[in-house]
Formats: C-alpha cells, sequence, structure tokens
C-alpha cells in the first residue's frame, strides 16, 4: 500500500485531489491542464521505496517536513522536464519548490538546476496507476510571451500555478490529516447575493442624510459608481477627494461590477494597517461580518474566528481588506506560506486605497504585476484615491498603465466643488512658533516627520487633558484607544490639540477645523488636509505647510518634499488643485526612471537560449530582495500594555519557545525600535525572544502613558513615524 502521508490517505488518491483541486484554481485563468498536471505530479518521490519506508517509520503523520526527510519533490520535476520538452521547465519550477518554496534558476547551493541534475531514488511503478500524462497546450498568454520573450509574464505564471498547486496540496492535505480544520473553513455565499441588500443600505442612508452640497456630491460619486459597474472588466481610476464618499461608492462599484462579469471576490489594498480596522468596520455594517476579511499583522486575535483565521491562509473570502505591503510583497515572493492566495487575485476586482503610496524604487515591478493581472488574469483594478497619481502610459512615462478610464466624468469640477480646505504655506517655523500657534487654537492638528519631533512639541504644549500625541512609538492597540479618546474629545466642546506623525493620514476619520504639516510629499499634504473640515462643518478649513527647524528630521522625505517645494513655488494658489498634483508626480515618477526598479528585481528574470535550461529566473532572491518596507534595521519591542498585553508577556515568559499564535496576538502590542537603539538595552531592559524580538522589561521607565515609547536617552538621532 502506497501512502501519501497516512495509512488512509493513498497517495494515488492524494495526486488525483490534489490535481482536481489544482485544475479548478488554474481554471480562472484559462490553465487547467497545467494546473492538473502540476498536482499529479508534485509527489511523484513518493513512489520510491525508501520514501515509504521512510514514511512508515515515522511515529508522526508529519513525516515529510521532519529533519532527515527524504526529497521527494525533485522525481516530478526532473520527469516533468523529460517528458515535455522545454516548456516542462515551467512545471518544474512550481514541483520542485512546493514545499521549500521556489528556487533560484542558477546559484551557489540550492538551485533549479542543481535540483534538476540531483540522482534520486527509482520510483516504484508510481506512474502506472496514474492517469497517462500528456503534453499540455500552452496557453495564449504564454505563448506570446515567448514570442515576445516576456521574460516577466513567464515567471508570473509559473508564480500563479505554484500558488494553485500549494493551496491544492495544503487543502487535500488538510482534508486527512486535521478533517475539523477542514470542516471549519467558510462556505461562503456568491458576491451577486449582496448587491441588493447593500444597495438597500446605501439608499437608506442617503436618505437619511441632511442635504448640504456635501451629501448631494457624495451621491453623485455613488451613481457614478453604478454607472461604471457596467463597463467591461480593465483597470478604472475613481479620483474623489476627502470626504467624497469613495469608501462606500467603490464598493458599490466592486459588488455590481463583480455580480455582472462573475468575478469571485473583492480585494481591497490599503497602505498602512491603522486604517485596515477602519475600512472592515465599515463594511461590516453594511455586509454580513463574517464575510469581510482582515488580513494584516495586528489583527486583534480574540475577535478574529477560526474560519477567517484559516480564510487568511488563501484568501478564500468574498471580501479581504489587507495592506499594500502584504499585497505587493506576497506577488513577488517565492515562499509556499505567502504564494498560496495568489491564485485568488484571478477573477477578483482588486480596489488600490490610496494608489499614490507606490514607492518609486519599486514602480516598475509593482505596475508590471498589475498590468498583468487585469491581461491575463481576468481582474478589474481600481486606484482609488484623493490624490491621483499619473501613471498611465504616455511617451514620458513608458512603464505607466493603458486603458484606465475614469469614474467620475468630471474630477476637476467635483474637486472644486467638495474643496472645503485653504492649503498656505507659512514657510519656515520654529517649535517655539509652532506650540504659539496651537496654543492659540481650540482643536488642532499638527502633523510632523519624526517620532521625536512629535514627542518635543508635545512636550512643550505643557499638560492638558485635551492634549494628544500620536506615532508609532505607541503600541497598535494603545494607539487605538488613544484615537477613540480624540473621536471622543472632538464630539463634546473643549480642547483638543494633537501632534502626531504620518501615522493618523490616510483615511483616519477625524476632522479638525486646523491642521498644520511639515513639509512632506504633496500626497501627503493632501492626506494631511484631509483631516481638516473632512465634514464641512465650516465654510473653509485651514491647512498649514511649514518647515521646521530641524534639517535632520526631512532627510526621509527629502525626495518628496523637493518635489513638493517646486509645486508649491508654481500652484501657491490652489497647492491640492489635480493640475498641482499631476506636477507632482511629474517630478516625483516621471522624471526618476532611473529609480523605476532601483532594486533590479525584473532583471532577475530571464529567458536564455539554451533548451536544458531555457528559463533562469531568479525566485528566491526576488522574495528575498523585494521588500517595500525595509525592516533589516528594526527590532521589534513588545510592549506590556494594559492587562492583554501584560498576560500576553507573562505567557511569552513563561513560554520556552513562543507559538506562532501568541505571536500573531503580540503584533498588536509592538513597536519597532532601530538596530541600534536595540543592541543599547538588548539583554537588559529588554528580555530577548529571538535576536530581533524581546519584551520590554521596565515599561515604567521607558514607556510613557502619553508618548509611547523611549528608549533613545542619547544621541541627536530622530527616527520615523
Amino acid at each position: 500500500m502506497i501512502i501519501a502521508h497516512t495509512p488512509n490517505h493513498l497517495l494515488k488518491d492524494h495526486l488525483i485531489a490534489t490535481a482536481e483541486k489544482a485544475r479548478q484554481f488554474s481554471r480562472e485563468f484559462s490553465a487547467e491542464e497545467w494546473g492538473y498536471l502540476a498536482g499529479l505530479l508534485h509527489d511523484l518521490g513518493k513512489y520510491s521505496s525508501e520514501f515509504q519506508e521512510y514514511l512508515h517509520n515515522q511515529d508522526e503523520a508529519c513525516a515529510e517536513s521532519q529533519p532527515g526527510r527524504i526529497d521527494h519533490s525533485t522525481a516530478g520535476a526532473q520527469y516533468a522536464v523529460n517528458v515535455i520538452p522545454l516548456v516542462g521547465h515551467l512545471l518544474a519550477y512550481v514541483i520542485a519548490g512546493h514545499h521549500s518554496g521556489l528556487l533560484d534558476g542558477r546559484a551557489e547551493g540550492a538551485c533549479q538546476e542543481a535540483r534538476l541534475a540531483k540522482q534520486i531514488y527509482p520510483l516504484k511503478h508510481g506512474l502506472q496507476e496514474l492517469p497517462d500524462v500528456s503534453k499540455p497546450e500552452l496557453p495564449a498568454l504564454i505563448r506570446m510571451a515567448l514570442g515576445q520573450k516576456d521574460s516577466f509574464r513567464v515567471a508570473f505564471f509559473i508564480r500563479m500555478i505554484f500558488s494553485c498547486l500549494v493551496d491544492a496540496d495544503f487543502l487535500d492535505t488538510e482534508r486527512f490529516m486535521d478533517s475539523d480544520k477542514y470542516a471549519a473553513r467558510g462556505r461562503y455565499p456568491e458576491i451577486k447575493d449582496f448587491v441588493g441588500p447593500f444597495y438597500k443600505s446605501l439608499m437608506t442612508l442617503e436618505k437619511s442624510a441632511p442635504e448640504t452640497t456635501v451629501n448631494r456630491k457624495r451621491r453623485e460619486v455613488r451613481e457614478a459608481c453604478e454607472k461604471a459597474a457596467d463597463e467591461t472588466p480593465g483597470f478604472f481610476s475613481l479620483t474623489v477627494p476627502t470626504g467624497g464618499g469613495k469608501t462606500l461608492a467603490s464598493l458599490l462599484f466592486a459588488l455590481r461590477h463583480a455580480a455582472k462579469y462573475n468575478l469571485h471576490r473583492i480585494i481591497y489594498v490599503v497602505p498602512f494597517t491603522n486604517i485596515i480596522e477602519q475600512n472592515a468596520d465599515v463594511f461590516r455594517r453594511y455586509l454580513d461580518p463574517n464575510v469581510v476579511l482582515e488580513h494584516h499583522c495586528n489583527i486583534d486575535s480574540e475577535k478574529e474566528t477560526l474560519a477567517a483565521r484559516l480564510a487568511s491562509e488563501n484568501w478564500d473570502a468574498p471580501l479581504i481588506v489587507t495592506t499594500s505591503v502584504q499585497f505587493y510583497e506576497s506577488l513577488f515572493a517565492n515562499r509556499t506560506s505567502r504564494c498560496r492566495k495568489l491564485h485568488r487575485l484571478a477573477s477578483s476586482i482588486i480596489i488600490l486605497d490610496e494608489a499614490q503610496t507606490l514607492p518609486v524604487d519599486y514602480l516598475k515591478p509593482c505596475l508590471s504585476a498589475l498590468k498583468e493581472l487585469q491581461a491575463n488574469y481576468r481582474s478589474t483594478i481600481v486606484l482609488c484615491t484623493a490624490t491621483q497619481p499619473e501613471i498611465r502610459k504616455r511617451p514620458e512615462f513608458e512603464i505607466g498603465l493603458e486603458g484606465v478610464r475614469e469614474i467620475i466624468a468630471e474630477p476637476k469640477s467635483l474637486y472644486h466643488s467638495l474643496r472645503r480646505v485653504a492649503v498656505e504655506d507659512i514657510g519656515q517655523l520654529s517649535d517655539e512658533g509652532l506650540v504659539s500657534r496651537m496654543l492659540n487654537e481650540e482643536r488642532v492638528l499638527c502633523i510632523v516627520n519624526t517620532t521625536k519631533h512629535a514627542r518635543l512639541v508635545f512636550e512643550k504644549l505643557g499638560p492638558n487633558r485635551g492634549h494628544f500625541h500620536l506615532s508609532a512609538r505607541i503600541c497598535p492597540e494603545h494607539r487605538r484607544l488613544r484615537l477613540w479618546q480624540i473621536r471622543r474629545t472632538l464630539k463634546n466642546s473643549g480642547i483638543c490639540r494633537v501632534i502626531s506623525t504620518q501615522v493618523v493620514e490616510a483615511g483616519v476619520d477625524i476632522d479638525f477645523p486646523v491642521v498644520y504639516r511639515a513639509l512632506a510629499g504633496l500626497d501627503s499634504i493632501a492626506q494631511a488636509a484631509g483631516r481638516c473640515n473632512r465634514n464641512g462643518l465650516l465654510p473653509t478649513g485651514r491647512t498649514f505647510v511649514f518647515q521646521t527647524e530641524h534639517a535632520t528630521a526631512n532627510r526621509y522625505f527629502a525626495d518628496t518634499a523637493q518635489c513638493a517645494a517646486q509645486v508649491m513655488e508654481k500652484h501657491k494658489n490652489d497647492l491640492l488643485a489635480l493640475s498641482a498634483i499631476e506636477h507632482f508626480f511629474r517630478l516625483y515618477y516621471w522624471d526618476q526612471k532611473i529609480r523605476w526598479d532601483a532594486h533590479g528585481i525584473l532583471d532577475h528574470f530571464r529567458l536564455v537560449q539554451d533548451n536544458e535550461f531555457p528559463f533562469d529566473f531568479d525566485f528566491a532572491t526576488v522574495g528575498r530582495e523585494f521588500h517595500l518596507i525595509d525592516d533589516k534595521a528594526q527590532c521589534a519591542v513588545i510592549i506590556p500594555w494594559g492587562r492583554r498585553g501584560r498576560k500576553l508577556c507573562e505567557r511569552l515568559r513563561a513560554m520556552p519557545a513562543p507559538t506562532r499564535e501568541i505571536l500573531r496576538q503580540a503584533q498588536r502590542y509592538i513597536v519597532q525600535v532601530h538596530r541600534r537603539v536595540w543592541n543599547d538595552h538588548a539583554g537588559r531592559d529588554i528580555k530577548l525572544i529571538s535576536d530581533r524580538l524581546g519584551i520590554l522589561d521596565d515599561p515604567k521607565t521607558y514607556y510613557r502613558p502619553d508618548t509611547g515609547l523611549n528608549l533613545e536617552t542619547t544621541g541627536p538621532g530622530f527616527y520615523m513615524a
């Protein structure tokens, strides 16, 4: 009896079941036979007598992942290359990497070329009991890619087939080895079932809202999204100023568009974790809460259901809310855990909220991935923002997107109708001058570029129950409470003065009559202005842009701030006009061609004139190097804040090794610090869990209730938000 994992799980049954499931997944992009073959061949090496003996001698069912295991993935990869000349190498990458991850093509040590040359154990009549293997027809997208020598398109296809295989493999294995977990996976209704109830709720909301200019324009935005939903899938842009109702309007577009074109899920991508919960809560108010999946590091594990936790593994839910980091880094990942969900992007609607946050150094790889999803995987992509980046293709920007349709007929007219803020450049401003200006206002928000600057200004403001500090030095759970306190204070009368870093920008729902913003990119200035007179309660809100006295504090924003300064010289009368925004992104994106792929990501995918090894793709290297946020110099400190935080840290201290589950819970209490600061305190004030993770041992000294963590007791350095 030849088994896959356990005596009751026959290898033949596992291969065929995995193949059928992978066929189902890859059918979404017309590659069903490729998915089927990957599933059929992926565990071919388990037919060897040596592997079967090894498996029968193990005490646990997870033997194939234990130390000393026998390689069982190379056999299928070699077989694919032998029976399917040339293009069998596409399947070989997928099969060879289905446990350890997609490999580099040629490299020192472990690589695809070495795996294909590796001596393996002979198989034991395995192929005799499997269906016949024949060369599958090349999908049209691969035929076109090979003809155009488009190596990225070929590599993207490999990663998508890889995703289909690993998800199918995980699911079939789970079905036998953890039937309770398998049964707990959500069974979701179709998106078309949500359209009617959501539309009804939206109409109720509109009817109950007072008849104001803002609400009339929100209705027009909703009507435009409703109309555009009937258009064929592709690229769309939704350019709506802050407060124009784009969150609910974009969801209506997505629901109706998905129902009309039989798309299976909506993926809402936001730039920062601090606004995910806010958006997800909005969606849950109008939809069945169980169909909304939050996937980010700060998810509250006590509120997360088992079905949601399982769905986060492979995005098997109708509506996913995730971060830009999770979305883009998964598209360039090589590990099974990160790639497993990728096939769910096919036949989906992807809404990129605040799309202007695409980093220039990864612009070309990110846009290339979006083009692939739209052109070959039946995805509709919506660029949704108040400050639309000019990323359409044009002579001076050849990597831009083509065929982007604007949902709003007259974005300039909408901007002028919803203009509720006057933005003024006031030049150089000292801390003393800033504090004096803030103290002259009862309600004011100031956003600066570094945590240290925010703390200095907060301390100079002086003690007052209406003074609040916000930055990434406050752990996420504490920050959530602080935002609630600010909102409650704003609802009542009295003083509310907030000094913050950019953690308060990009969608955080607070409203101040006056806002100050330290010089940064024009997109950041627009986001700050979006917290000013947000609900249109005043004729005009006031936002002041200033240059700080701390030169070192502006280094991180040097590029964007320099671009913004040039724009401000030419658009003094209206810094947030769409023409000013276009000018800013022309400087920031178009004129920096040398940085469009600064890390050479696309250079790692090469088609070579070698029938023995035609696809030299460095999947593992790209997986290591593609990081939107460079966290190599950062270490994580868990803060024992609040009752839950203290209990969690007590559990961590008592554990010989932390479990994955408790580390997930700890995310809500983590503050990142620079490695230099970490080295000064590790092992003394920080109890080490690993070389980059520890627990703050003395919160009374180093974690203040008002400004959070402060380990930087020496040196003049400023630290980012």
